[in-house]
């Protein structure tokens, strides 16, 4: 309970005062003289504070008892009380878990602020632990196949460096899902993870938002602004579809990651950081490199550690674990009886190509959990899905030329938009065409824009 305290002192003065002025401030009091009595109330009753005196008449003492309660797993903030307090025991007290530490006799504004600020500290404590579960849930690496543990293992001995990471796979393999694990595991995991994809910022503002901008650097800046740069100083920045990066802003990251150090847009007060990088493609760069599209230099710097992630049909062995995976992620998110997938409906989707990788997949279950009323999944239950032998096939199933061209323009554009996430505009870029263009072909092809 959040209003309740624990008592203990050998000293019913003390016990009986206390009571007095934490009850007047609209907390619930339970009180012990020894410690042998606290252990066995805090285990069978949850307190958000314990007030524990070091000296106890009788029994074991007040600091045995606190390594108990924290042996016992009792998360209540612990107080100290003592009045022969020095050093070395309010830094045992410290070690050993205890919130605070304060000396009879008593101040008791003092001890009810103590109480309060233990509280308040404590629960913030069990907060955060709430979040950093539900983000390392939400950001869980599922397979058990020989590249996943590779990659694992992989991850495991780079994050605790500071080396320079470049990612490279498809869309949708899950990239910035790595790119989190690297830094959930490094020095740095206290700090922010600040990221920016390069595709989805127009390039006349990728410059401003990596590296800031003071105020009147240009029209509509009205105030100055930190960039991701400074924003990630101590922490980890994940530099998404790097490939997409212009010459311009690419020559003045080489000059960052050599120098640690920026000029904002439009100032010339240089700005040091200490920043750890990590970086993603979909896009060989090394064919941008050859092109003139993407700085050799800029390449070496950023990949030092490279990881390679695989598609999902060259790990067809997980799909079954991330079928249950998403399954069991959109039932409990959606209020629904969790699906039973068959034995052929699994080897269906692990026969699949999944252009669109692990996004693709995610999406198509999500769609049956939401749209499919039946709790057991059979292949005919799944959306409609063709392996690569027949997709090879599709032009010999139509009688004309237009038929056999909408067909197979409905799938790729239906592929890319999975690939994407259902973004026209990001399809559009991928596919080089006009934005325009793709939402007149798909209205024409019967394709729904999310």
């Amino acid at each position: 309970m959040l209003n309740s305290i624990l008592i203990v002192d050998d000293e019913r003065g003390i016990r009986e005062t206390l009571r007095g002025v934490l009850e007047d401030e609209g907390f619930s009091v339970e009180t012990a003289s020894t410690g042998e009595e606290c252990l066995e109330i805090a285990r069978k009753f949850n307190f958000a504070c314990i007030l524990l005196d070091i000296w106890l008449g009788e029994g074991i003492d007040g600091l045995t008892t606190l390594a108990k309660l924290r042996e016992d797993g009792v998360d209540a903030a612990v107080v100290m009380i003592s009045g022969h307090g020095n050093i070395e025991t309010a830094v045992k007290s410290t070690k050993l878990g205890a919130f605070d530490f304060i000396e009879k006799p008593l101040s008791l504004d003092r001890t009810v602020v103590t109480v309060k600020n233990a509280i308040r500290q404590r629960q913030l404590e069990i907060t955060n632990a709430q979040l950093q579960s539900e983000l390392a849930e939400q950001y869980v690496m599922v397979g058990d196949s020989v590249v996943m543990r590779a990659l694992r293992k992989q991850i495991s001995i780079v994050a605790p460096t500071d080396g320079r990471v470049l990612i490279s796979g498809e869309s949708g393999t899950g990239k910035e899902l790595v790119a989190r694990a690297i830094h959930a595991q490094s020095k740095r995991r206290s700090s922010a993870f600040v990221e920016i994809n390069s595709a989805a910022i127009p390039e006349e503002l990728v410059e401003s938002e990596l590296f800031g901008h003071a105020k009147g650097a240009f029209s509509g800046a009205t105030r100055s602004k930190k960039g991701k740069f400074e924003i990630a100083d101590g922490a980890t920045l994940f530099l998404d579809e790097i490939g997409d990066m212009s010459p311009r802003v690419q020559a003045k990251m080489l000059r960052v990651l050599e120098e640690q150090r920026f000029e904002p847009v439009g100032s010339n007060t240089p700005v040091s950081v200490d920043v750890r990088v990590i970086s993603a493609t979909n896009k060989p760069l090394d064919g941008l490199i050859e092109n003139g599209n993407f700085r050799s230099d800029l390449f070496y710097r950023l990949n030092v550690i490279p990881f390679q992630i695989p598609p999902l049909r060259e790990r067809a062995e997980d799909v079954p674990q991330l079928v249950e995976h998403f399954n069991q992620k959109f039932s409990h998110e959606y209020g629904k009886q969790p699906k039973q997938f068959a034995d052929e409906a699994i080897e269906a989707l692990q026969n699949y190509d999944w252009f669109g990788n692990v996004r693709e997949l995610k999406n198509t279950i999500e769609r049956i959990v939401i749209m499919t009323p039946k709790v057991k999944i059979g292949a005919d239950d799944l959306p409609e899905m063709e392996s690569s032998t027949e997709r090879s096939a599709v032009s010999f199933r139509f009688p004309t030329f237009k038929e056999a061209t909408d067909a197979y323009q409905r799938e790729f554009i239906l592929h890319k938009l999975a690939e994407f996430d259902g973004s026209v505009a990001k399809a559009a870029e991928d596919m080089g065409v006009d934005r325009s263009h793709l939402y007149r072909r798909m209205r024409n092809l019967g394709i729904a824009a999310k």
